[in-house]
């Protein structure tokens, strides 16, 4: 009987400690940590980010240069504000812009920064100032939608209606 609990404890402690593997592996593969992390802090203000959470991806030309530490609203203009943490190794410019985009149709969002041509440097604690908001794909599909249907409307309201053919005589 000891036997057999021995085992049963060493088969336990084996597949915990795969488990920690598998953890360790997965935080560190999918980009994140567990601590706080180096990098410079920036700010942007935003309409609306329509699905972006805390962790979301900030990428560079596609790739990867940081992330989404928090947001909040700013209570006086009622805008949603976002710090990011961002690779110190990467200059931005002052005039960089930031763009909240989708990964797909389906997927999540990531904050796209796009530097300017300016010779000073963003520091850390600076602000991103030129943003675009995210676009809803719901109000974009409403948009389309409603124009269609005008624009049936009008070409319904355009032509004029038109006498029904005459029909031939049948022949004799």
């Amino acid at each position: 009987m000891q036997k057999r609990s021995l085992a049963e404890l060493l088969t336990g402690a084996v597949v915990l400690a795969v488990a920690a593997v598998f953890l360790v592996y997965a935080v560190t593969g999918s980009g994140r940590s567990l601590t706080g992390g180096s990098g410079i802090q920036l700010t942007a203000r935003f309409d609306r980010i329509d699905g972006l959470a805390p962790g979301a991806d900030v990428r560079l030309a596609g790739v990867k240069v940081g992330q989404v530490i928090s947001q909040r609203i700013d209570p006086t203009t009622f805008l949603a504000v976002l710090t990011l943490r961002v690779d110190p190794a990467i200059r931005l410019p002052t005039d960089t812009s930031a763009e909240i985009q989708s990964e797909s149709l389906l997927g999540g969002k990531f904050v796209a920064l796009v530097p300017g041509g300016s010779e000073r440097y963003l520091q850390n604690g600076g602000e991103i100032t030129i943003t675009q908001s995210a676009v809803s794909l719901e109000s974009l599909l409403g948009r389309f939608i409603f124009s269609v249907t005008e624009m049936n409307q009008n070409r319904n309201q355009e032509q004029p209606a038109q006498p029904a053919p005459e029909q031939a005589p049948a022949p004799r």
